[in-house]
């Protein structure tokens, strides 16, 4: 959501939807996560042209594109299930999007999910999935 619809929805006094509501609670949720477990916090909801990436962290020498999955149920499937072929293609495009106004910098990367479980409203569990997908093909990096 841009700046200019955050300010219109808070103007016309409409809540946000539940399942936006529930993908904060989880993006923030995951941020503290990681940040707890000693990866370095970059930025959060970088958007190109070609898609969003959740979270952006750096864990030593290597750049992690995180994408977050929150849900409040397993009962069908995992949560990282549900970033199939078509979601990391967008994921890796946007990846190299962000590279490239870093201008390419030599550096390892890789991609993550973290998968966040909601009980009553509130995170119950958090899940690392480090290095979870290659990069897309035919995308390369590095």
């Amino acid at each position: 959501m841009s700046l200019l619809e955050k300010i219109k929805s808070m103007l016309a006094g409409r809540a946000k939807p539940e399942h936006l509501r529930r993908g904060e609670l989880g993006e923030r949720a995951a941020e503290r996560f990681l940040k707890r477990a000693g990866l370095k916090f970059l930025t959060a909801n970088f958007r190109s042209a070609r898609g969003e990436i959740d979270l952006v962290f750096r864990d030593e020498d290597c750049l992690c594109f995180i994408e977050v999955k929150t849900r409040s149920s397993e009962d069908w499937s995992r949560p990282a299930a549900a970033v199939d072929a078509r979601k990391r293609r967008l994921l890796s495009q946007t990846a190299l999007d962000y590279l490239t106004l870093l201008k390419k910098p030599p550096v390892k990367i890789r991609f993550d999910i973290v998968e966040v479980l909601l009980q009553n409203g509130r995170v119950r569990e958090v899940r690392h999935l480090p290095n979870a997908f290659p990069m897309a093909k035919p995308y390369r990096y590095g």
